[in-house]
């Protein structure tokens, strides 16, 4: 019998969206600020990599398992019958361009899980996949497309430029966050600029940051790790300095000799001034609404980064929110530029790599 809900979910309301009048056009200059970025990273490296998160550190394959009786709400879209799935792991750090580790910058996690049934999203009805794109972060930097591109265009700015002065400055903004951090504060402007702590990359939680539907109802979701070798590795300290590959080196090392679990968690909505659809920078208070576990993922030892592993997922797959149920529709306005933003991209890869990506 399953556990009733503590909280009362929020059903989903099409009024919830509101499009502004010239998103149409902050969208397409999304979509060209990151073809610019493509265009002086492919023509450096000679290879199309990725226009945000470009480097990959670990490229894992587990399963994830769906939970039984789950409650009625809960129980909706990819998680709505208990069972396995094999499911593709992408961790990265979040610019544009292949990095040394000691510009140290927030990081991300990209979920591609397999073998799902239901009506799928526009543009992806061939596929059988449904993809979580995360952060390490519970909010976005930015509110609203508007506000990305702004932060786009900087970045784009400094994409293959001045890779030894990025690490001279990655060090000083990581003093500053420190700095921020003791009276109880945290900017995400510095993190983002390389001043994100020199910690193991397996002992992050991952966010979704931006909502999307839940069967009748919209939400958050967050992967947690909770095996005792990955939760003590949360906030530990990683030397990345004079070791280019250090992240990557640590998840190689990491899986060499273990696995890990972690948790997927659900956060529905309650509330929609406290949670909004189209603020991304709003953190949902969890006092309101807490995230619960909805399913877990078991990765066994492995070669958790390979040139072969890189060929086949970093050049040969995308991962987007766009790819999977109706049942999980992203939504607002970040979830809405993201579409063709990462067409675009998918597209710029494949044909500069001479390799078709697949969803």
């Amino acid at each position: 019998m399953p556990t009733p809900l503590p909280i009362r979910p929020l059903p989903f309301d099409s009024t919830f969206e509101q499009i502004p009048e010239d998103e149409a056009d902050t969208t397409r200059q999304l979509v060209d600020t990151m073809r610019s970025i493509l265009e002086t990273t492919s023509e450096h490296y000679q290879h199309g990599v990725r226009s945000v998160h470009a480097k990959s550190h670990g490229l894992l394959d587990g399963e994830l398992t769906v939970l039984d009786d789950l409650p009625p709400e809960l129980a909706q879209g990819v998680f709505a019958r208990a069972g396995i799935h094999r499911v593709v792991m992408r961790l990265s750090t979040n610019p544009g361009d292949l990095l040394d580790d000691s510009v140290s910058t927030p990081r991300g996690l990209a979920l591609k899980i397999t073998d799902v049934d239901g009506e799928r999203l526009p543009g992806s009805e061939s596929e059988r996949t449904q993809d979580f794109v995360m952060i390490n972060a519970p909010a976005f930097t930015a509110a609203t497309p508007k506000a990305f591109l702004a932060s786009l265009k900087l970045l784009a700015k400094t994409t293959d430029r001045a890779p030894t002065g990025k690490k001279v400055l990655s060090a000083v903004l990581r003093g500053a966050e420190k700095v921020v951090e003791a009276v109880g504060g945290e900017s995400g402007t510095l993190k983002s600029l390389g001043g994100h702590a020199e910690t193991h990359i397996l002992g992050e939680t991952f966010y979704t940051v931006v909502p999307f539907l839940y069967g009748p109802y919209f939400a958050k979701l967050s992967v947690v790790p909770v095996s005792p070798e990955l939760s003590a590795l949360t906030g530990a300290p990683l030397d990345v300095n004079g070791h280019p590959n250090a992240l990557r080196d640590a998840v190689n090392e990491f899986f060499a000799a273990q696995g890990g679990e972690w948790e997927v968690r659900v956060q529905l909505a309650t509330d929609i001034e406290k949670m909004p659809v189209e603020d991304a920078s709003v953190e949902w208070p969890e006092e309101d609404s807490p995230y619960v576990t909805v399913a877990r993922i078991r990765v066994a030892p492995q070669p958790a980064w390979t040139e072969a592993r890189a060929a086949a997922i970093d050049d040969g797959l995308s991962f987007s929110p766009w790819h999977g149920l109706a049942a999980h529709r992203p939504i607002g306005g970040v979830m809405r530029a993201r579409k063709p933003a990462y067409e675009m991209s998918s597209e710029f890869r494949g044909r500069v790599n001479g390799c078709p990506v697949h969803g």
